[in-house]
């Protein structure tokens, strides 16, 4: 099962968009491969949904989707269709058609205590450089937060670009944690800055 800081593992596989190597697709991109139990169920259908809905935000902060549940490719299609038919809404991500639960089982997505032939509710969020960075499972029963999946992304490319950290509950726009010293000059040099420091080890900034 992958952990964070892994390697994505690769594979090929076919998907609503035609067959489909997955490093060739996050290539150079952040990825968001995620699971759902079943085509045709309410609650997946209103995750799909989200994911379509934020379609826009995700191009914009340079991410691809992916989508997978155990069904096989004619089942996609069908349900995609209906889908937009019913809803206006058209799920333009490739959903992956895992029908012999490959990718299912390399991923960790098929667990047992909670169900043997259905995928749970898994979010993988991979980097540019194909490296599993975090990870969320829900249960089949309980769906998924776009607001916290959206806020995470931003988080995870947010802790890059500034090499910084994140306190509790952090939004975009808010202080981000600076890393503590490692050096006795370091400490010096933070005793001496305009950072808001709660004690030597806990500072906060603004980005600018």
């Amino acid at each position: 099962m992958p952990r964070i800081g892994d390697q994505a593992p690769d594979f090929e596989s076919m998907t609503t968009i035609g067959k489909l190597k997955f490093s060739d697709y996050i290539k150079g991109k952040w990825a968001i491969l995620f699971s759902h139990p079943a085509d045709f169920t309410p609650v997946c259908t209103t995750e799909m949904s989200g994911f379509a809905l934020e379609k826009d935000f995700f191009e914009k902060h340079n991410t691809n989707l992916i989508g997978l549940s155990i069904d096989s490719i004619h089942s996609h299609i069908a349900w995609v269709n209906n889908v937009r038919e019913k809803t206006g809404v058209y799920f333009h991500f490739p959903i992956i058609a895992d029908i012999d639960m490959k990718v299912s089982k390399l991923y960790g997505m098929l667990q047992p205590g909670e169900s043997e032939t259905a995928a749970v509710r898994a979010v993988f969020f991979i980097d540019p450089n194909g490296k599993i960075r975090l990870i969320m499972y829900y249960p089949l029963n309980v769906g998924r937060n776009m607001e916290e999946i959206k806020r995470a992304l931003v988080a995870l490319q947010t802790a890059d670009e500034y090499k910084c950290a994140m306190p509790l509950n952090w939004k975009k726009g808010e202080k981000v944690i600076v890393p503590p010293p490692k050096t006795m000059h370091e400490l010096e040099e933070r005793l001496a800055s305009n950072l808001e420091m709660v004690d030597f080890y806990l500072a906060k900034k603004e980005l600018v």
